[in-house]
């Protein structure tokens, strides 16, 4: 790397400090557009007395100075991190988003602040990812449709065109979901489960084809 290209690096904090706080470490490495400074915690404070991937631990509402330089991004795979992010954004931080070189997303494609696409990944022409929104290794995503804020894509899965995905819904690894299926928010679409009907809001799915097995839930 040029010593040029180091120096435009922007400064970056990640939120989050367990086993995939390390992997978007990696993945921002990968980038090569950022550099990682800090790591933020919210739930254990005991952690801020020790360091990460050799960069310090810092307690959320000790982050004010961070938030002046830095921006950010939440590496934490539940739905459930809006929290998280919504404490960030009080301390004043904004967010990066996150695109893997290796991942291949259409000129015509959209993603929202904060999300993380991870290599591997395809998103066809005229989706829209939204705000916040974790799409793990190797997914792949058809064209014409909308992935709302906070949801979580895990490893593999296969997303059809057409398709609508409720805020903070959680699609577990490998599911299909086939062409014109829409989800509601709040969902946990199970592992492998094969998704032919649309789902309203707040229900767990799994299975070929996917059942719905429990009711007012708050996703995963």
């Amino acid at each position: 790397m040029k010593l040029s290209e180091a120096t435009h690096k922007k400064k970056l904090v990640i939120l989050g400090t367990g086993s995939y706080a390390e992997a978007v470490f990696s993945l921002v490495h990968e980038t090569g557009r950022f550099d990682v400074e800090a790591f933020v915690e919210n739930w254990d404070r005991t952690k801020c007395s020790q360091s990460l991937c050799g960069r310090p631990v810092v307690w959320i509402d000790e982050a004010d100075d961070f938030a002046r330089t830095h921006l950010a991004i939440c590496a934490l795979g539940t739905t459930r991190r809006s929290g998280f992010i919504r404490q960030a954004y009080a301390q004043g931080f904004s967010f990066a988003t996150l695109v893997h070189p290796a991942a291949c997303l259409a000129p015509e494609a959209g993603v929202g602040e904060g999300s993380i696409i991870s290599p591997g990944t395809v998103v066809a022409a005229y989706t829209t990812i939204g705000r916040h929104v974790v799409i793990n290794r190797g997914c792949l995503i058809g064209h014409h449709g909308a992935i709302s804020d906070f949801c979580t894509i895990s490893p593999g899965a296969n997303i059809g065109g057409s398709v609508t995905i409720g805020e903070g819904t959680y699609v577990g690894m490998g599911a299909i979901i086939l062409d014109h299926v829409a989800i509601g928010s709040r969902c946990v679409v199970g592992a492998a489960a094969l998704v032919t009907r649309s789902l309203p809001d707040r229900v767990q799915a799994v299975g070929i084809p996917a059942k719905i097995t429990k009711e007012n839930i708050d996703g995963l």
